[in-house]
């Protein structure tokens, strides 16, 4: 392939703000206890943590933090990082992660072309591929092409085990079964089991999200981020949302939270492909054809000053390519008119709502995927799908 090389709950959980759960048993609950120590061990970076400090953060026993790190060395997942000097006793071993022991694959299929990336345990990017993609081409194409670039990356580190494929596409879509749904300008795909295809394509566990979702679940976890409920507002070939609220990644009941770009903004307004009129995602787009990227911005703004006001959020947090085309552009357009819609008291925040860009343009939704294979390794997602 050409290109450069370079069933879950509505909600996911995000760091601190684990699920509690009843009823564990034995195994699983071995699971959760090294989740734990491997998440801290990957939050302590290269620098390491002791078997103490695990202890005392996981309040597990030291006797059952020295037998999952332990088994945890024995699998490759962790190893001695030098000793701690002594504060008074004997120097304390410490222990770090090993990041290149296990991988997973993040794949955004959009709606003309294709970004996969190779992450390593601590999630940073050891290959990416980029390639054209027709969305709309029949779905052994489509599946062929995303089959080839989990190839080409998985050649990358081909001794290495990779846990799994994490799949990002337009929505709307079910979530728990991986089925899409009438992903706008597609309506072939309605139905259509992606999540089984490709795992019977690929051989491996096969997460399917929106791509929205995925991009708002990896911003959560970025320790740079501030706390908070936020908004991912999503331009490229399309508009949609990822919500982050009450710490965590909002799908509703369907798993079909997040079609902001189909909320009417004028009526009897422009026919857009999802059959409706004057949707924000048909205006922001025809200004932006048109080469007005003001009116564009100022479209834009209009639906996340909605969102403020809805769900008086703390950040809109904007990404895609087509912000990534004019990022300063954007940020003014859609601030002034959040400030602008807060000071005629229509409700949010105002200047205390912050509007920052998601860089990279449409990778982080890639990365995003693969997050959600890592995070059950971690222990930061209450229910796998």
């Amino acid at each position: 392939m050409n290109g450069s090389r370079t069933k879950a709950h509505a909600g996911a959980a995000l760091p601190g703000r684990a699920k509690s759960q009843a009823g564990v048993n034995l195994p699983a609950l071995r699971h959760h206890n090294a989740a734990l120590v491997l998440d801290l061990l990957r939050a302590a970076g290269a620098e390491g943590i002791s078997r103490l400090e695990l202890a005392e953060r996981t309040g597990l026993t030291p006797q059952a933090v020295s037998k999952i790190t332990a088994r945890l060395r024995a699998e490759g997942l962790a190893v001695g990082a030098g000793l701690r000097p002594s504060t008074g006793g004997k120097p304390r071993t410490v222990l770090r992660l090993v990041p290149d022991a296990q991988f997973a694959v993040g794949l955004h299929l959009d709606r003309d072309g294709l970004t996969a990336v190779l992450v390593d345990l601590a999630g940073r990017p050891v290959a990416v591929t980029t390639a054209p993609l027709d969305f709309g081409a029949p779905a052994e194409r489509v599946l062929a092409d995303a089959a080839d670039a989990v190839r080409d990356l998985s050649a990358a580190e081909p001794h290495k085990p990779v846990l799994g494929l994490g799949v990002a596409v337009p929505g709307p879509l079910d979530h728990r079964d991986g089925v899409l749904h009438r992903v706008t300008g597609f309506p072939q795909w309605d139905g259509f089991p992606l999540r089984d295809a490709l795992a019977e394509r690929t051989g491996l566990p096969v997460t399917v999200d929106k791509d929205t979702n995925a991009a708002a679940f990896a911003l959560a976890l970025s320790p740079g981020e501030p706390p908070g409920d936020f908004a991912y507002l999503h331009l490229g070939t399309g508009l949609g949302a990822g919500l982050v609220l009450g710490g965590e990644v909002h799908r509703g009941a369907r798993t079909g939270a997040g079609e902001f770009g189909h909320q009417t903004l004028q009526l009897d307004g422009p026919l857009c492909g999802c059959g409706g009129r004057g949707c924000i995602e048909a205006l922001c787009l025809a200004a932006e054809a048109r080469g007005d990227r003001a009116e564009a911005a100022r479209v834009l703004g209009a639906g996340a000053a909605n969102l403020v006001g809805l769900l008086d959020i703390d950040r809109v947090v904007l990404g895609g390519r087509t912000v990534a085309a004019d990022e300063d552009a954007y940020v003014r357009g859609v601030r002034a008119v959040i400030e602008e819609r807060a000071a005629r008291g229509g409700g949010g925040g105002g200047g205390s709502v912050t509007v920052t860009v998601a860089g990279g343009g449409d990778r982080p939704v890639a990365e995003g995927a693969a997050q959600l294979v890592l995070a059950p390794v971690f222990g930061r997602v209450g229910e796998r799908g």
